[in-house]
């Protein structure tokens, strides 16, 4: 039996080690947030928190996360009231258009502001690379931008 801490909650999961976390969360947890893309790490629609850090579900065994913290994009929100400011600058630019990849998305920018809190285009460019089949990457990069100026105000207070 595998114990994972998801979303600050403990939970377990019974079944081979090998299973890709992306299918634990989204089948024995129901948490469907992170999607399906490639199944190669490429595109980055899977992509989660584990650690604290962005990282692509579809290419992690389950039990090489045990007892690691991990966050989904369901658990990101401070409250259920509430949005993290990424989500707040995605609805802001209205980036998401089909959807699909965007959970994938806002994981990954919230680990890269971490890193970048007030980020250059050169610096999204570099490292920011989940991929957007609708191609909206213009109000991606606004939204990135935003998100950065609401995580400063944040601090500041």
């Amino acid at each position: 039996m595998i114990k994972l801490n998801v979303n600050s909650e403990s939970v377990t999961f019974d079944g081979d080690e090998s299973t890709p976390l992306l299918w634990v969360l989204r089948d024995h947890l129901q948490l469907t947030g992170a999607k399906y893309g490639c199944g190669e790490g490429e595109c980055g629609a899977c992509t989660v928190h584990v650690g604290g850090r962005a990282r692509k579900s579809c290419m992690i065994p389950v039990g090489s996360v045990a007892g690691r913290d991990i966050k989904t994009i369901e658990g990101l929100a401070p409250s259920d009231t509430s949005l993290h400011p990424v989500q707040e600058a995605w609805l802001e630019f209205d980036v998401p258009q089909c959807g699909y990849c965007q959970s994938g998305q806002i994981m990954a920018v919230v680990d890269f502001l971490k890193k970048f809190p007030a980020p250059s285009d050169e610096d999204i460019d570099r490292n920011i690379d989940n991929l957007c089949r609708c191609g909206t990457y213009v109000r991606i990069r606004k939204a990135i931008h935003r998100a950065a100026e609401l995580m400063a105000q944040e601090a500041r207070t």
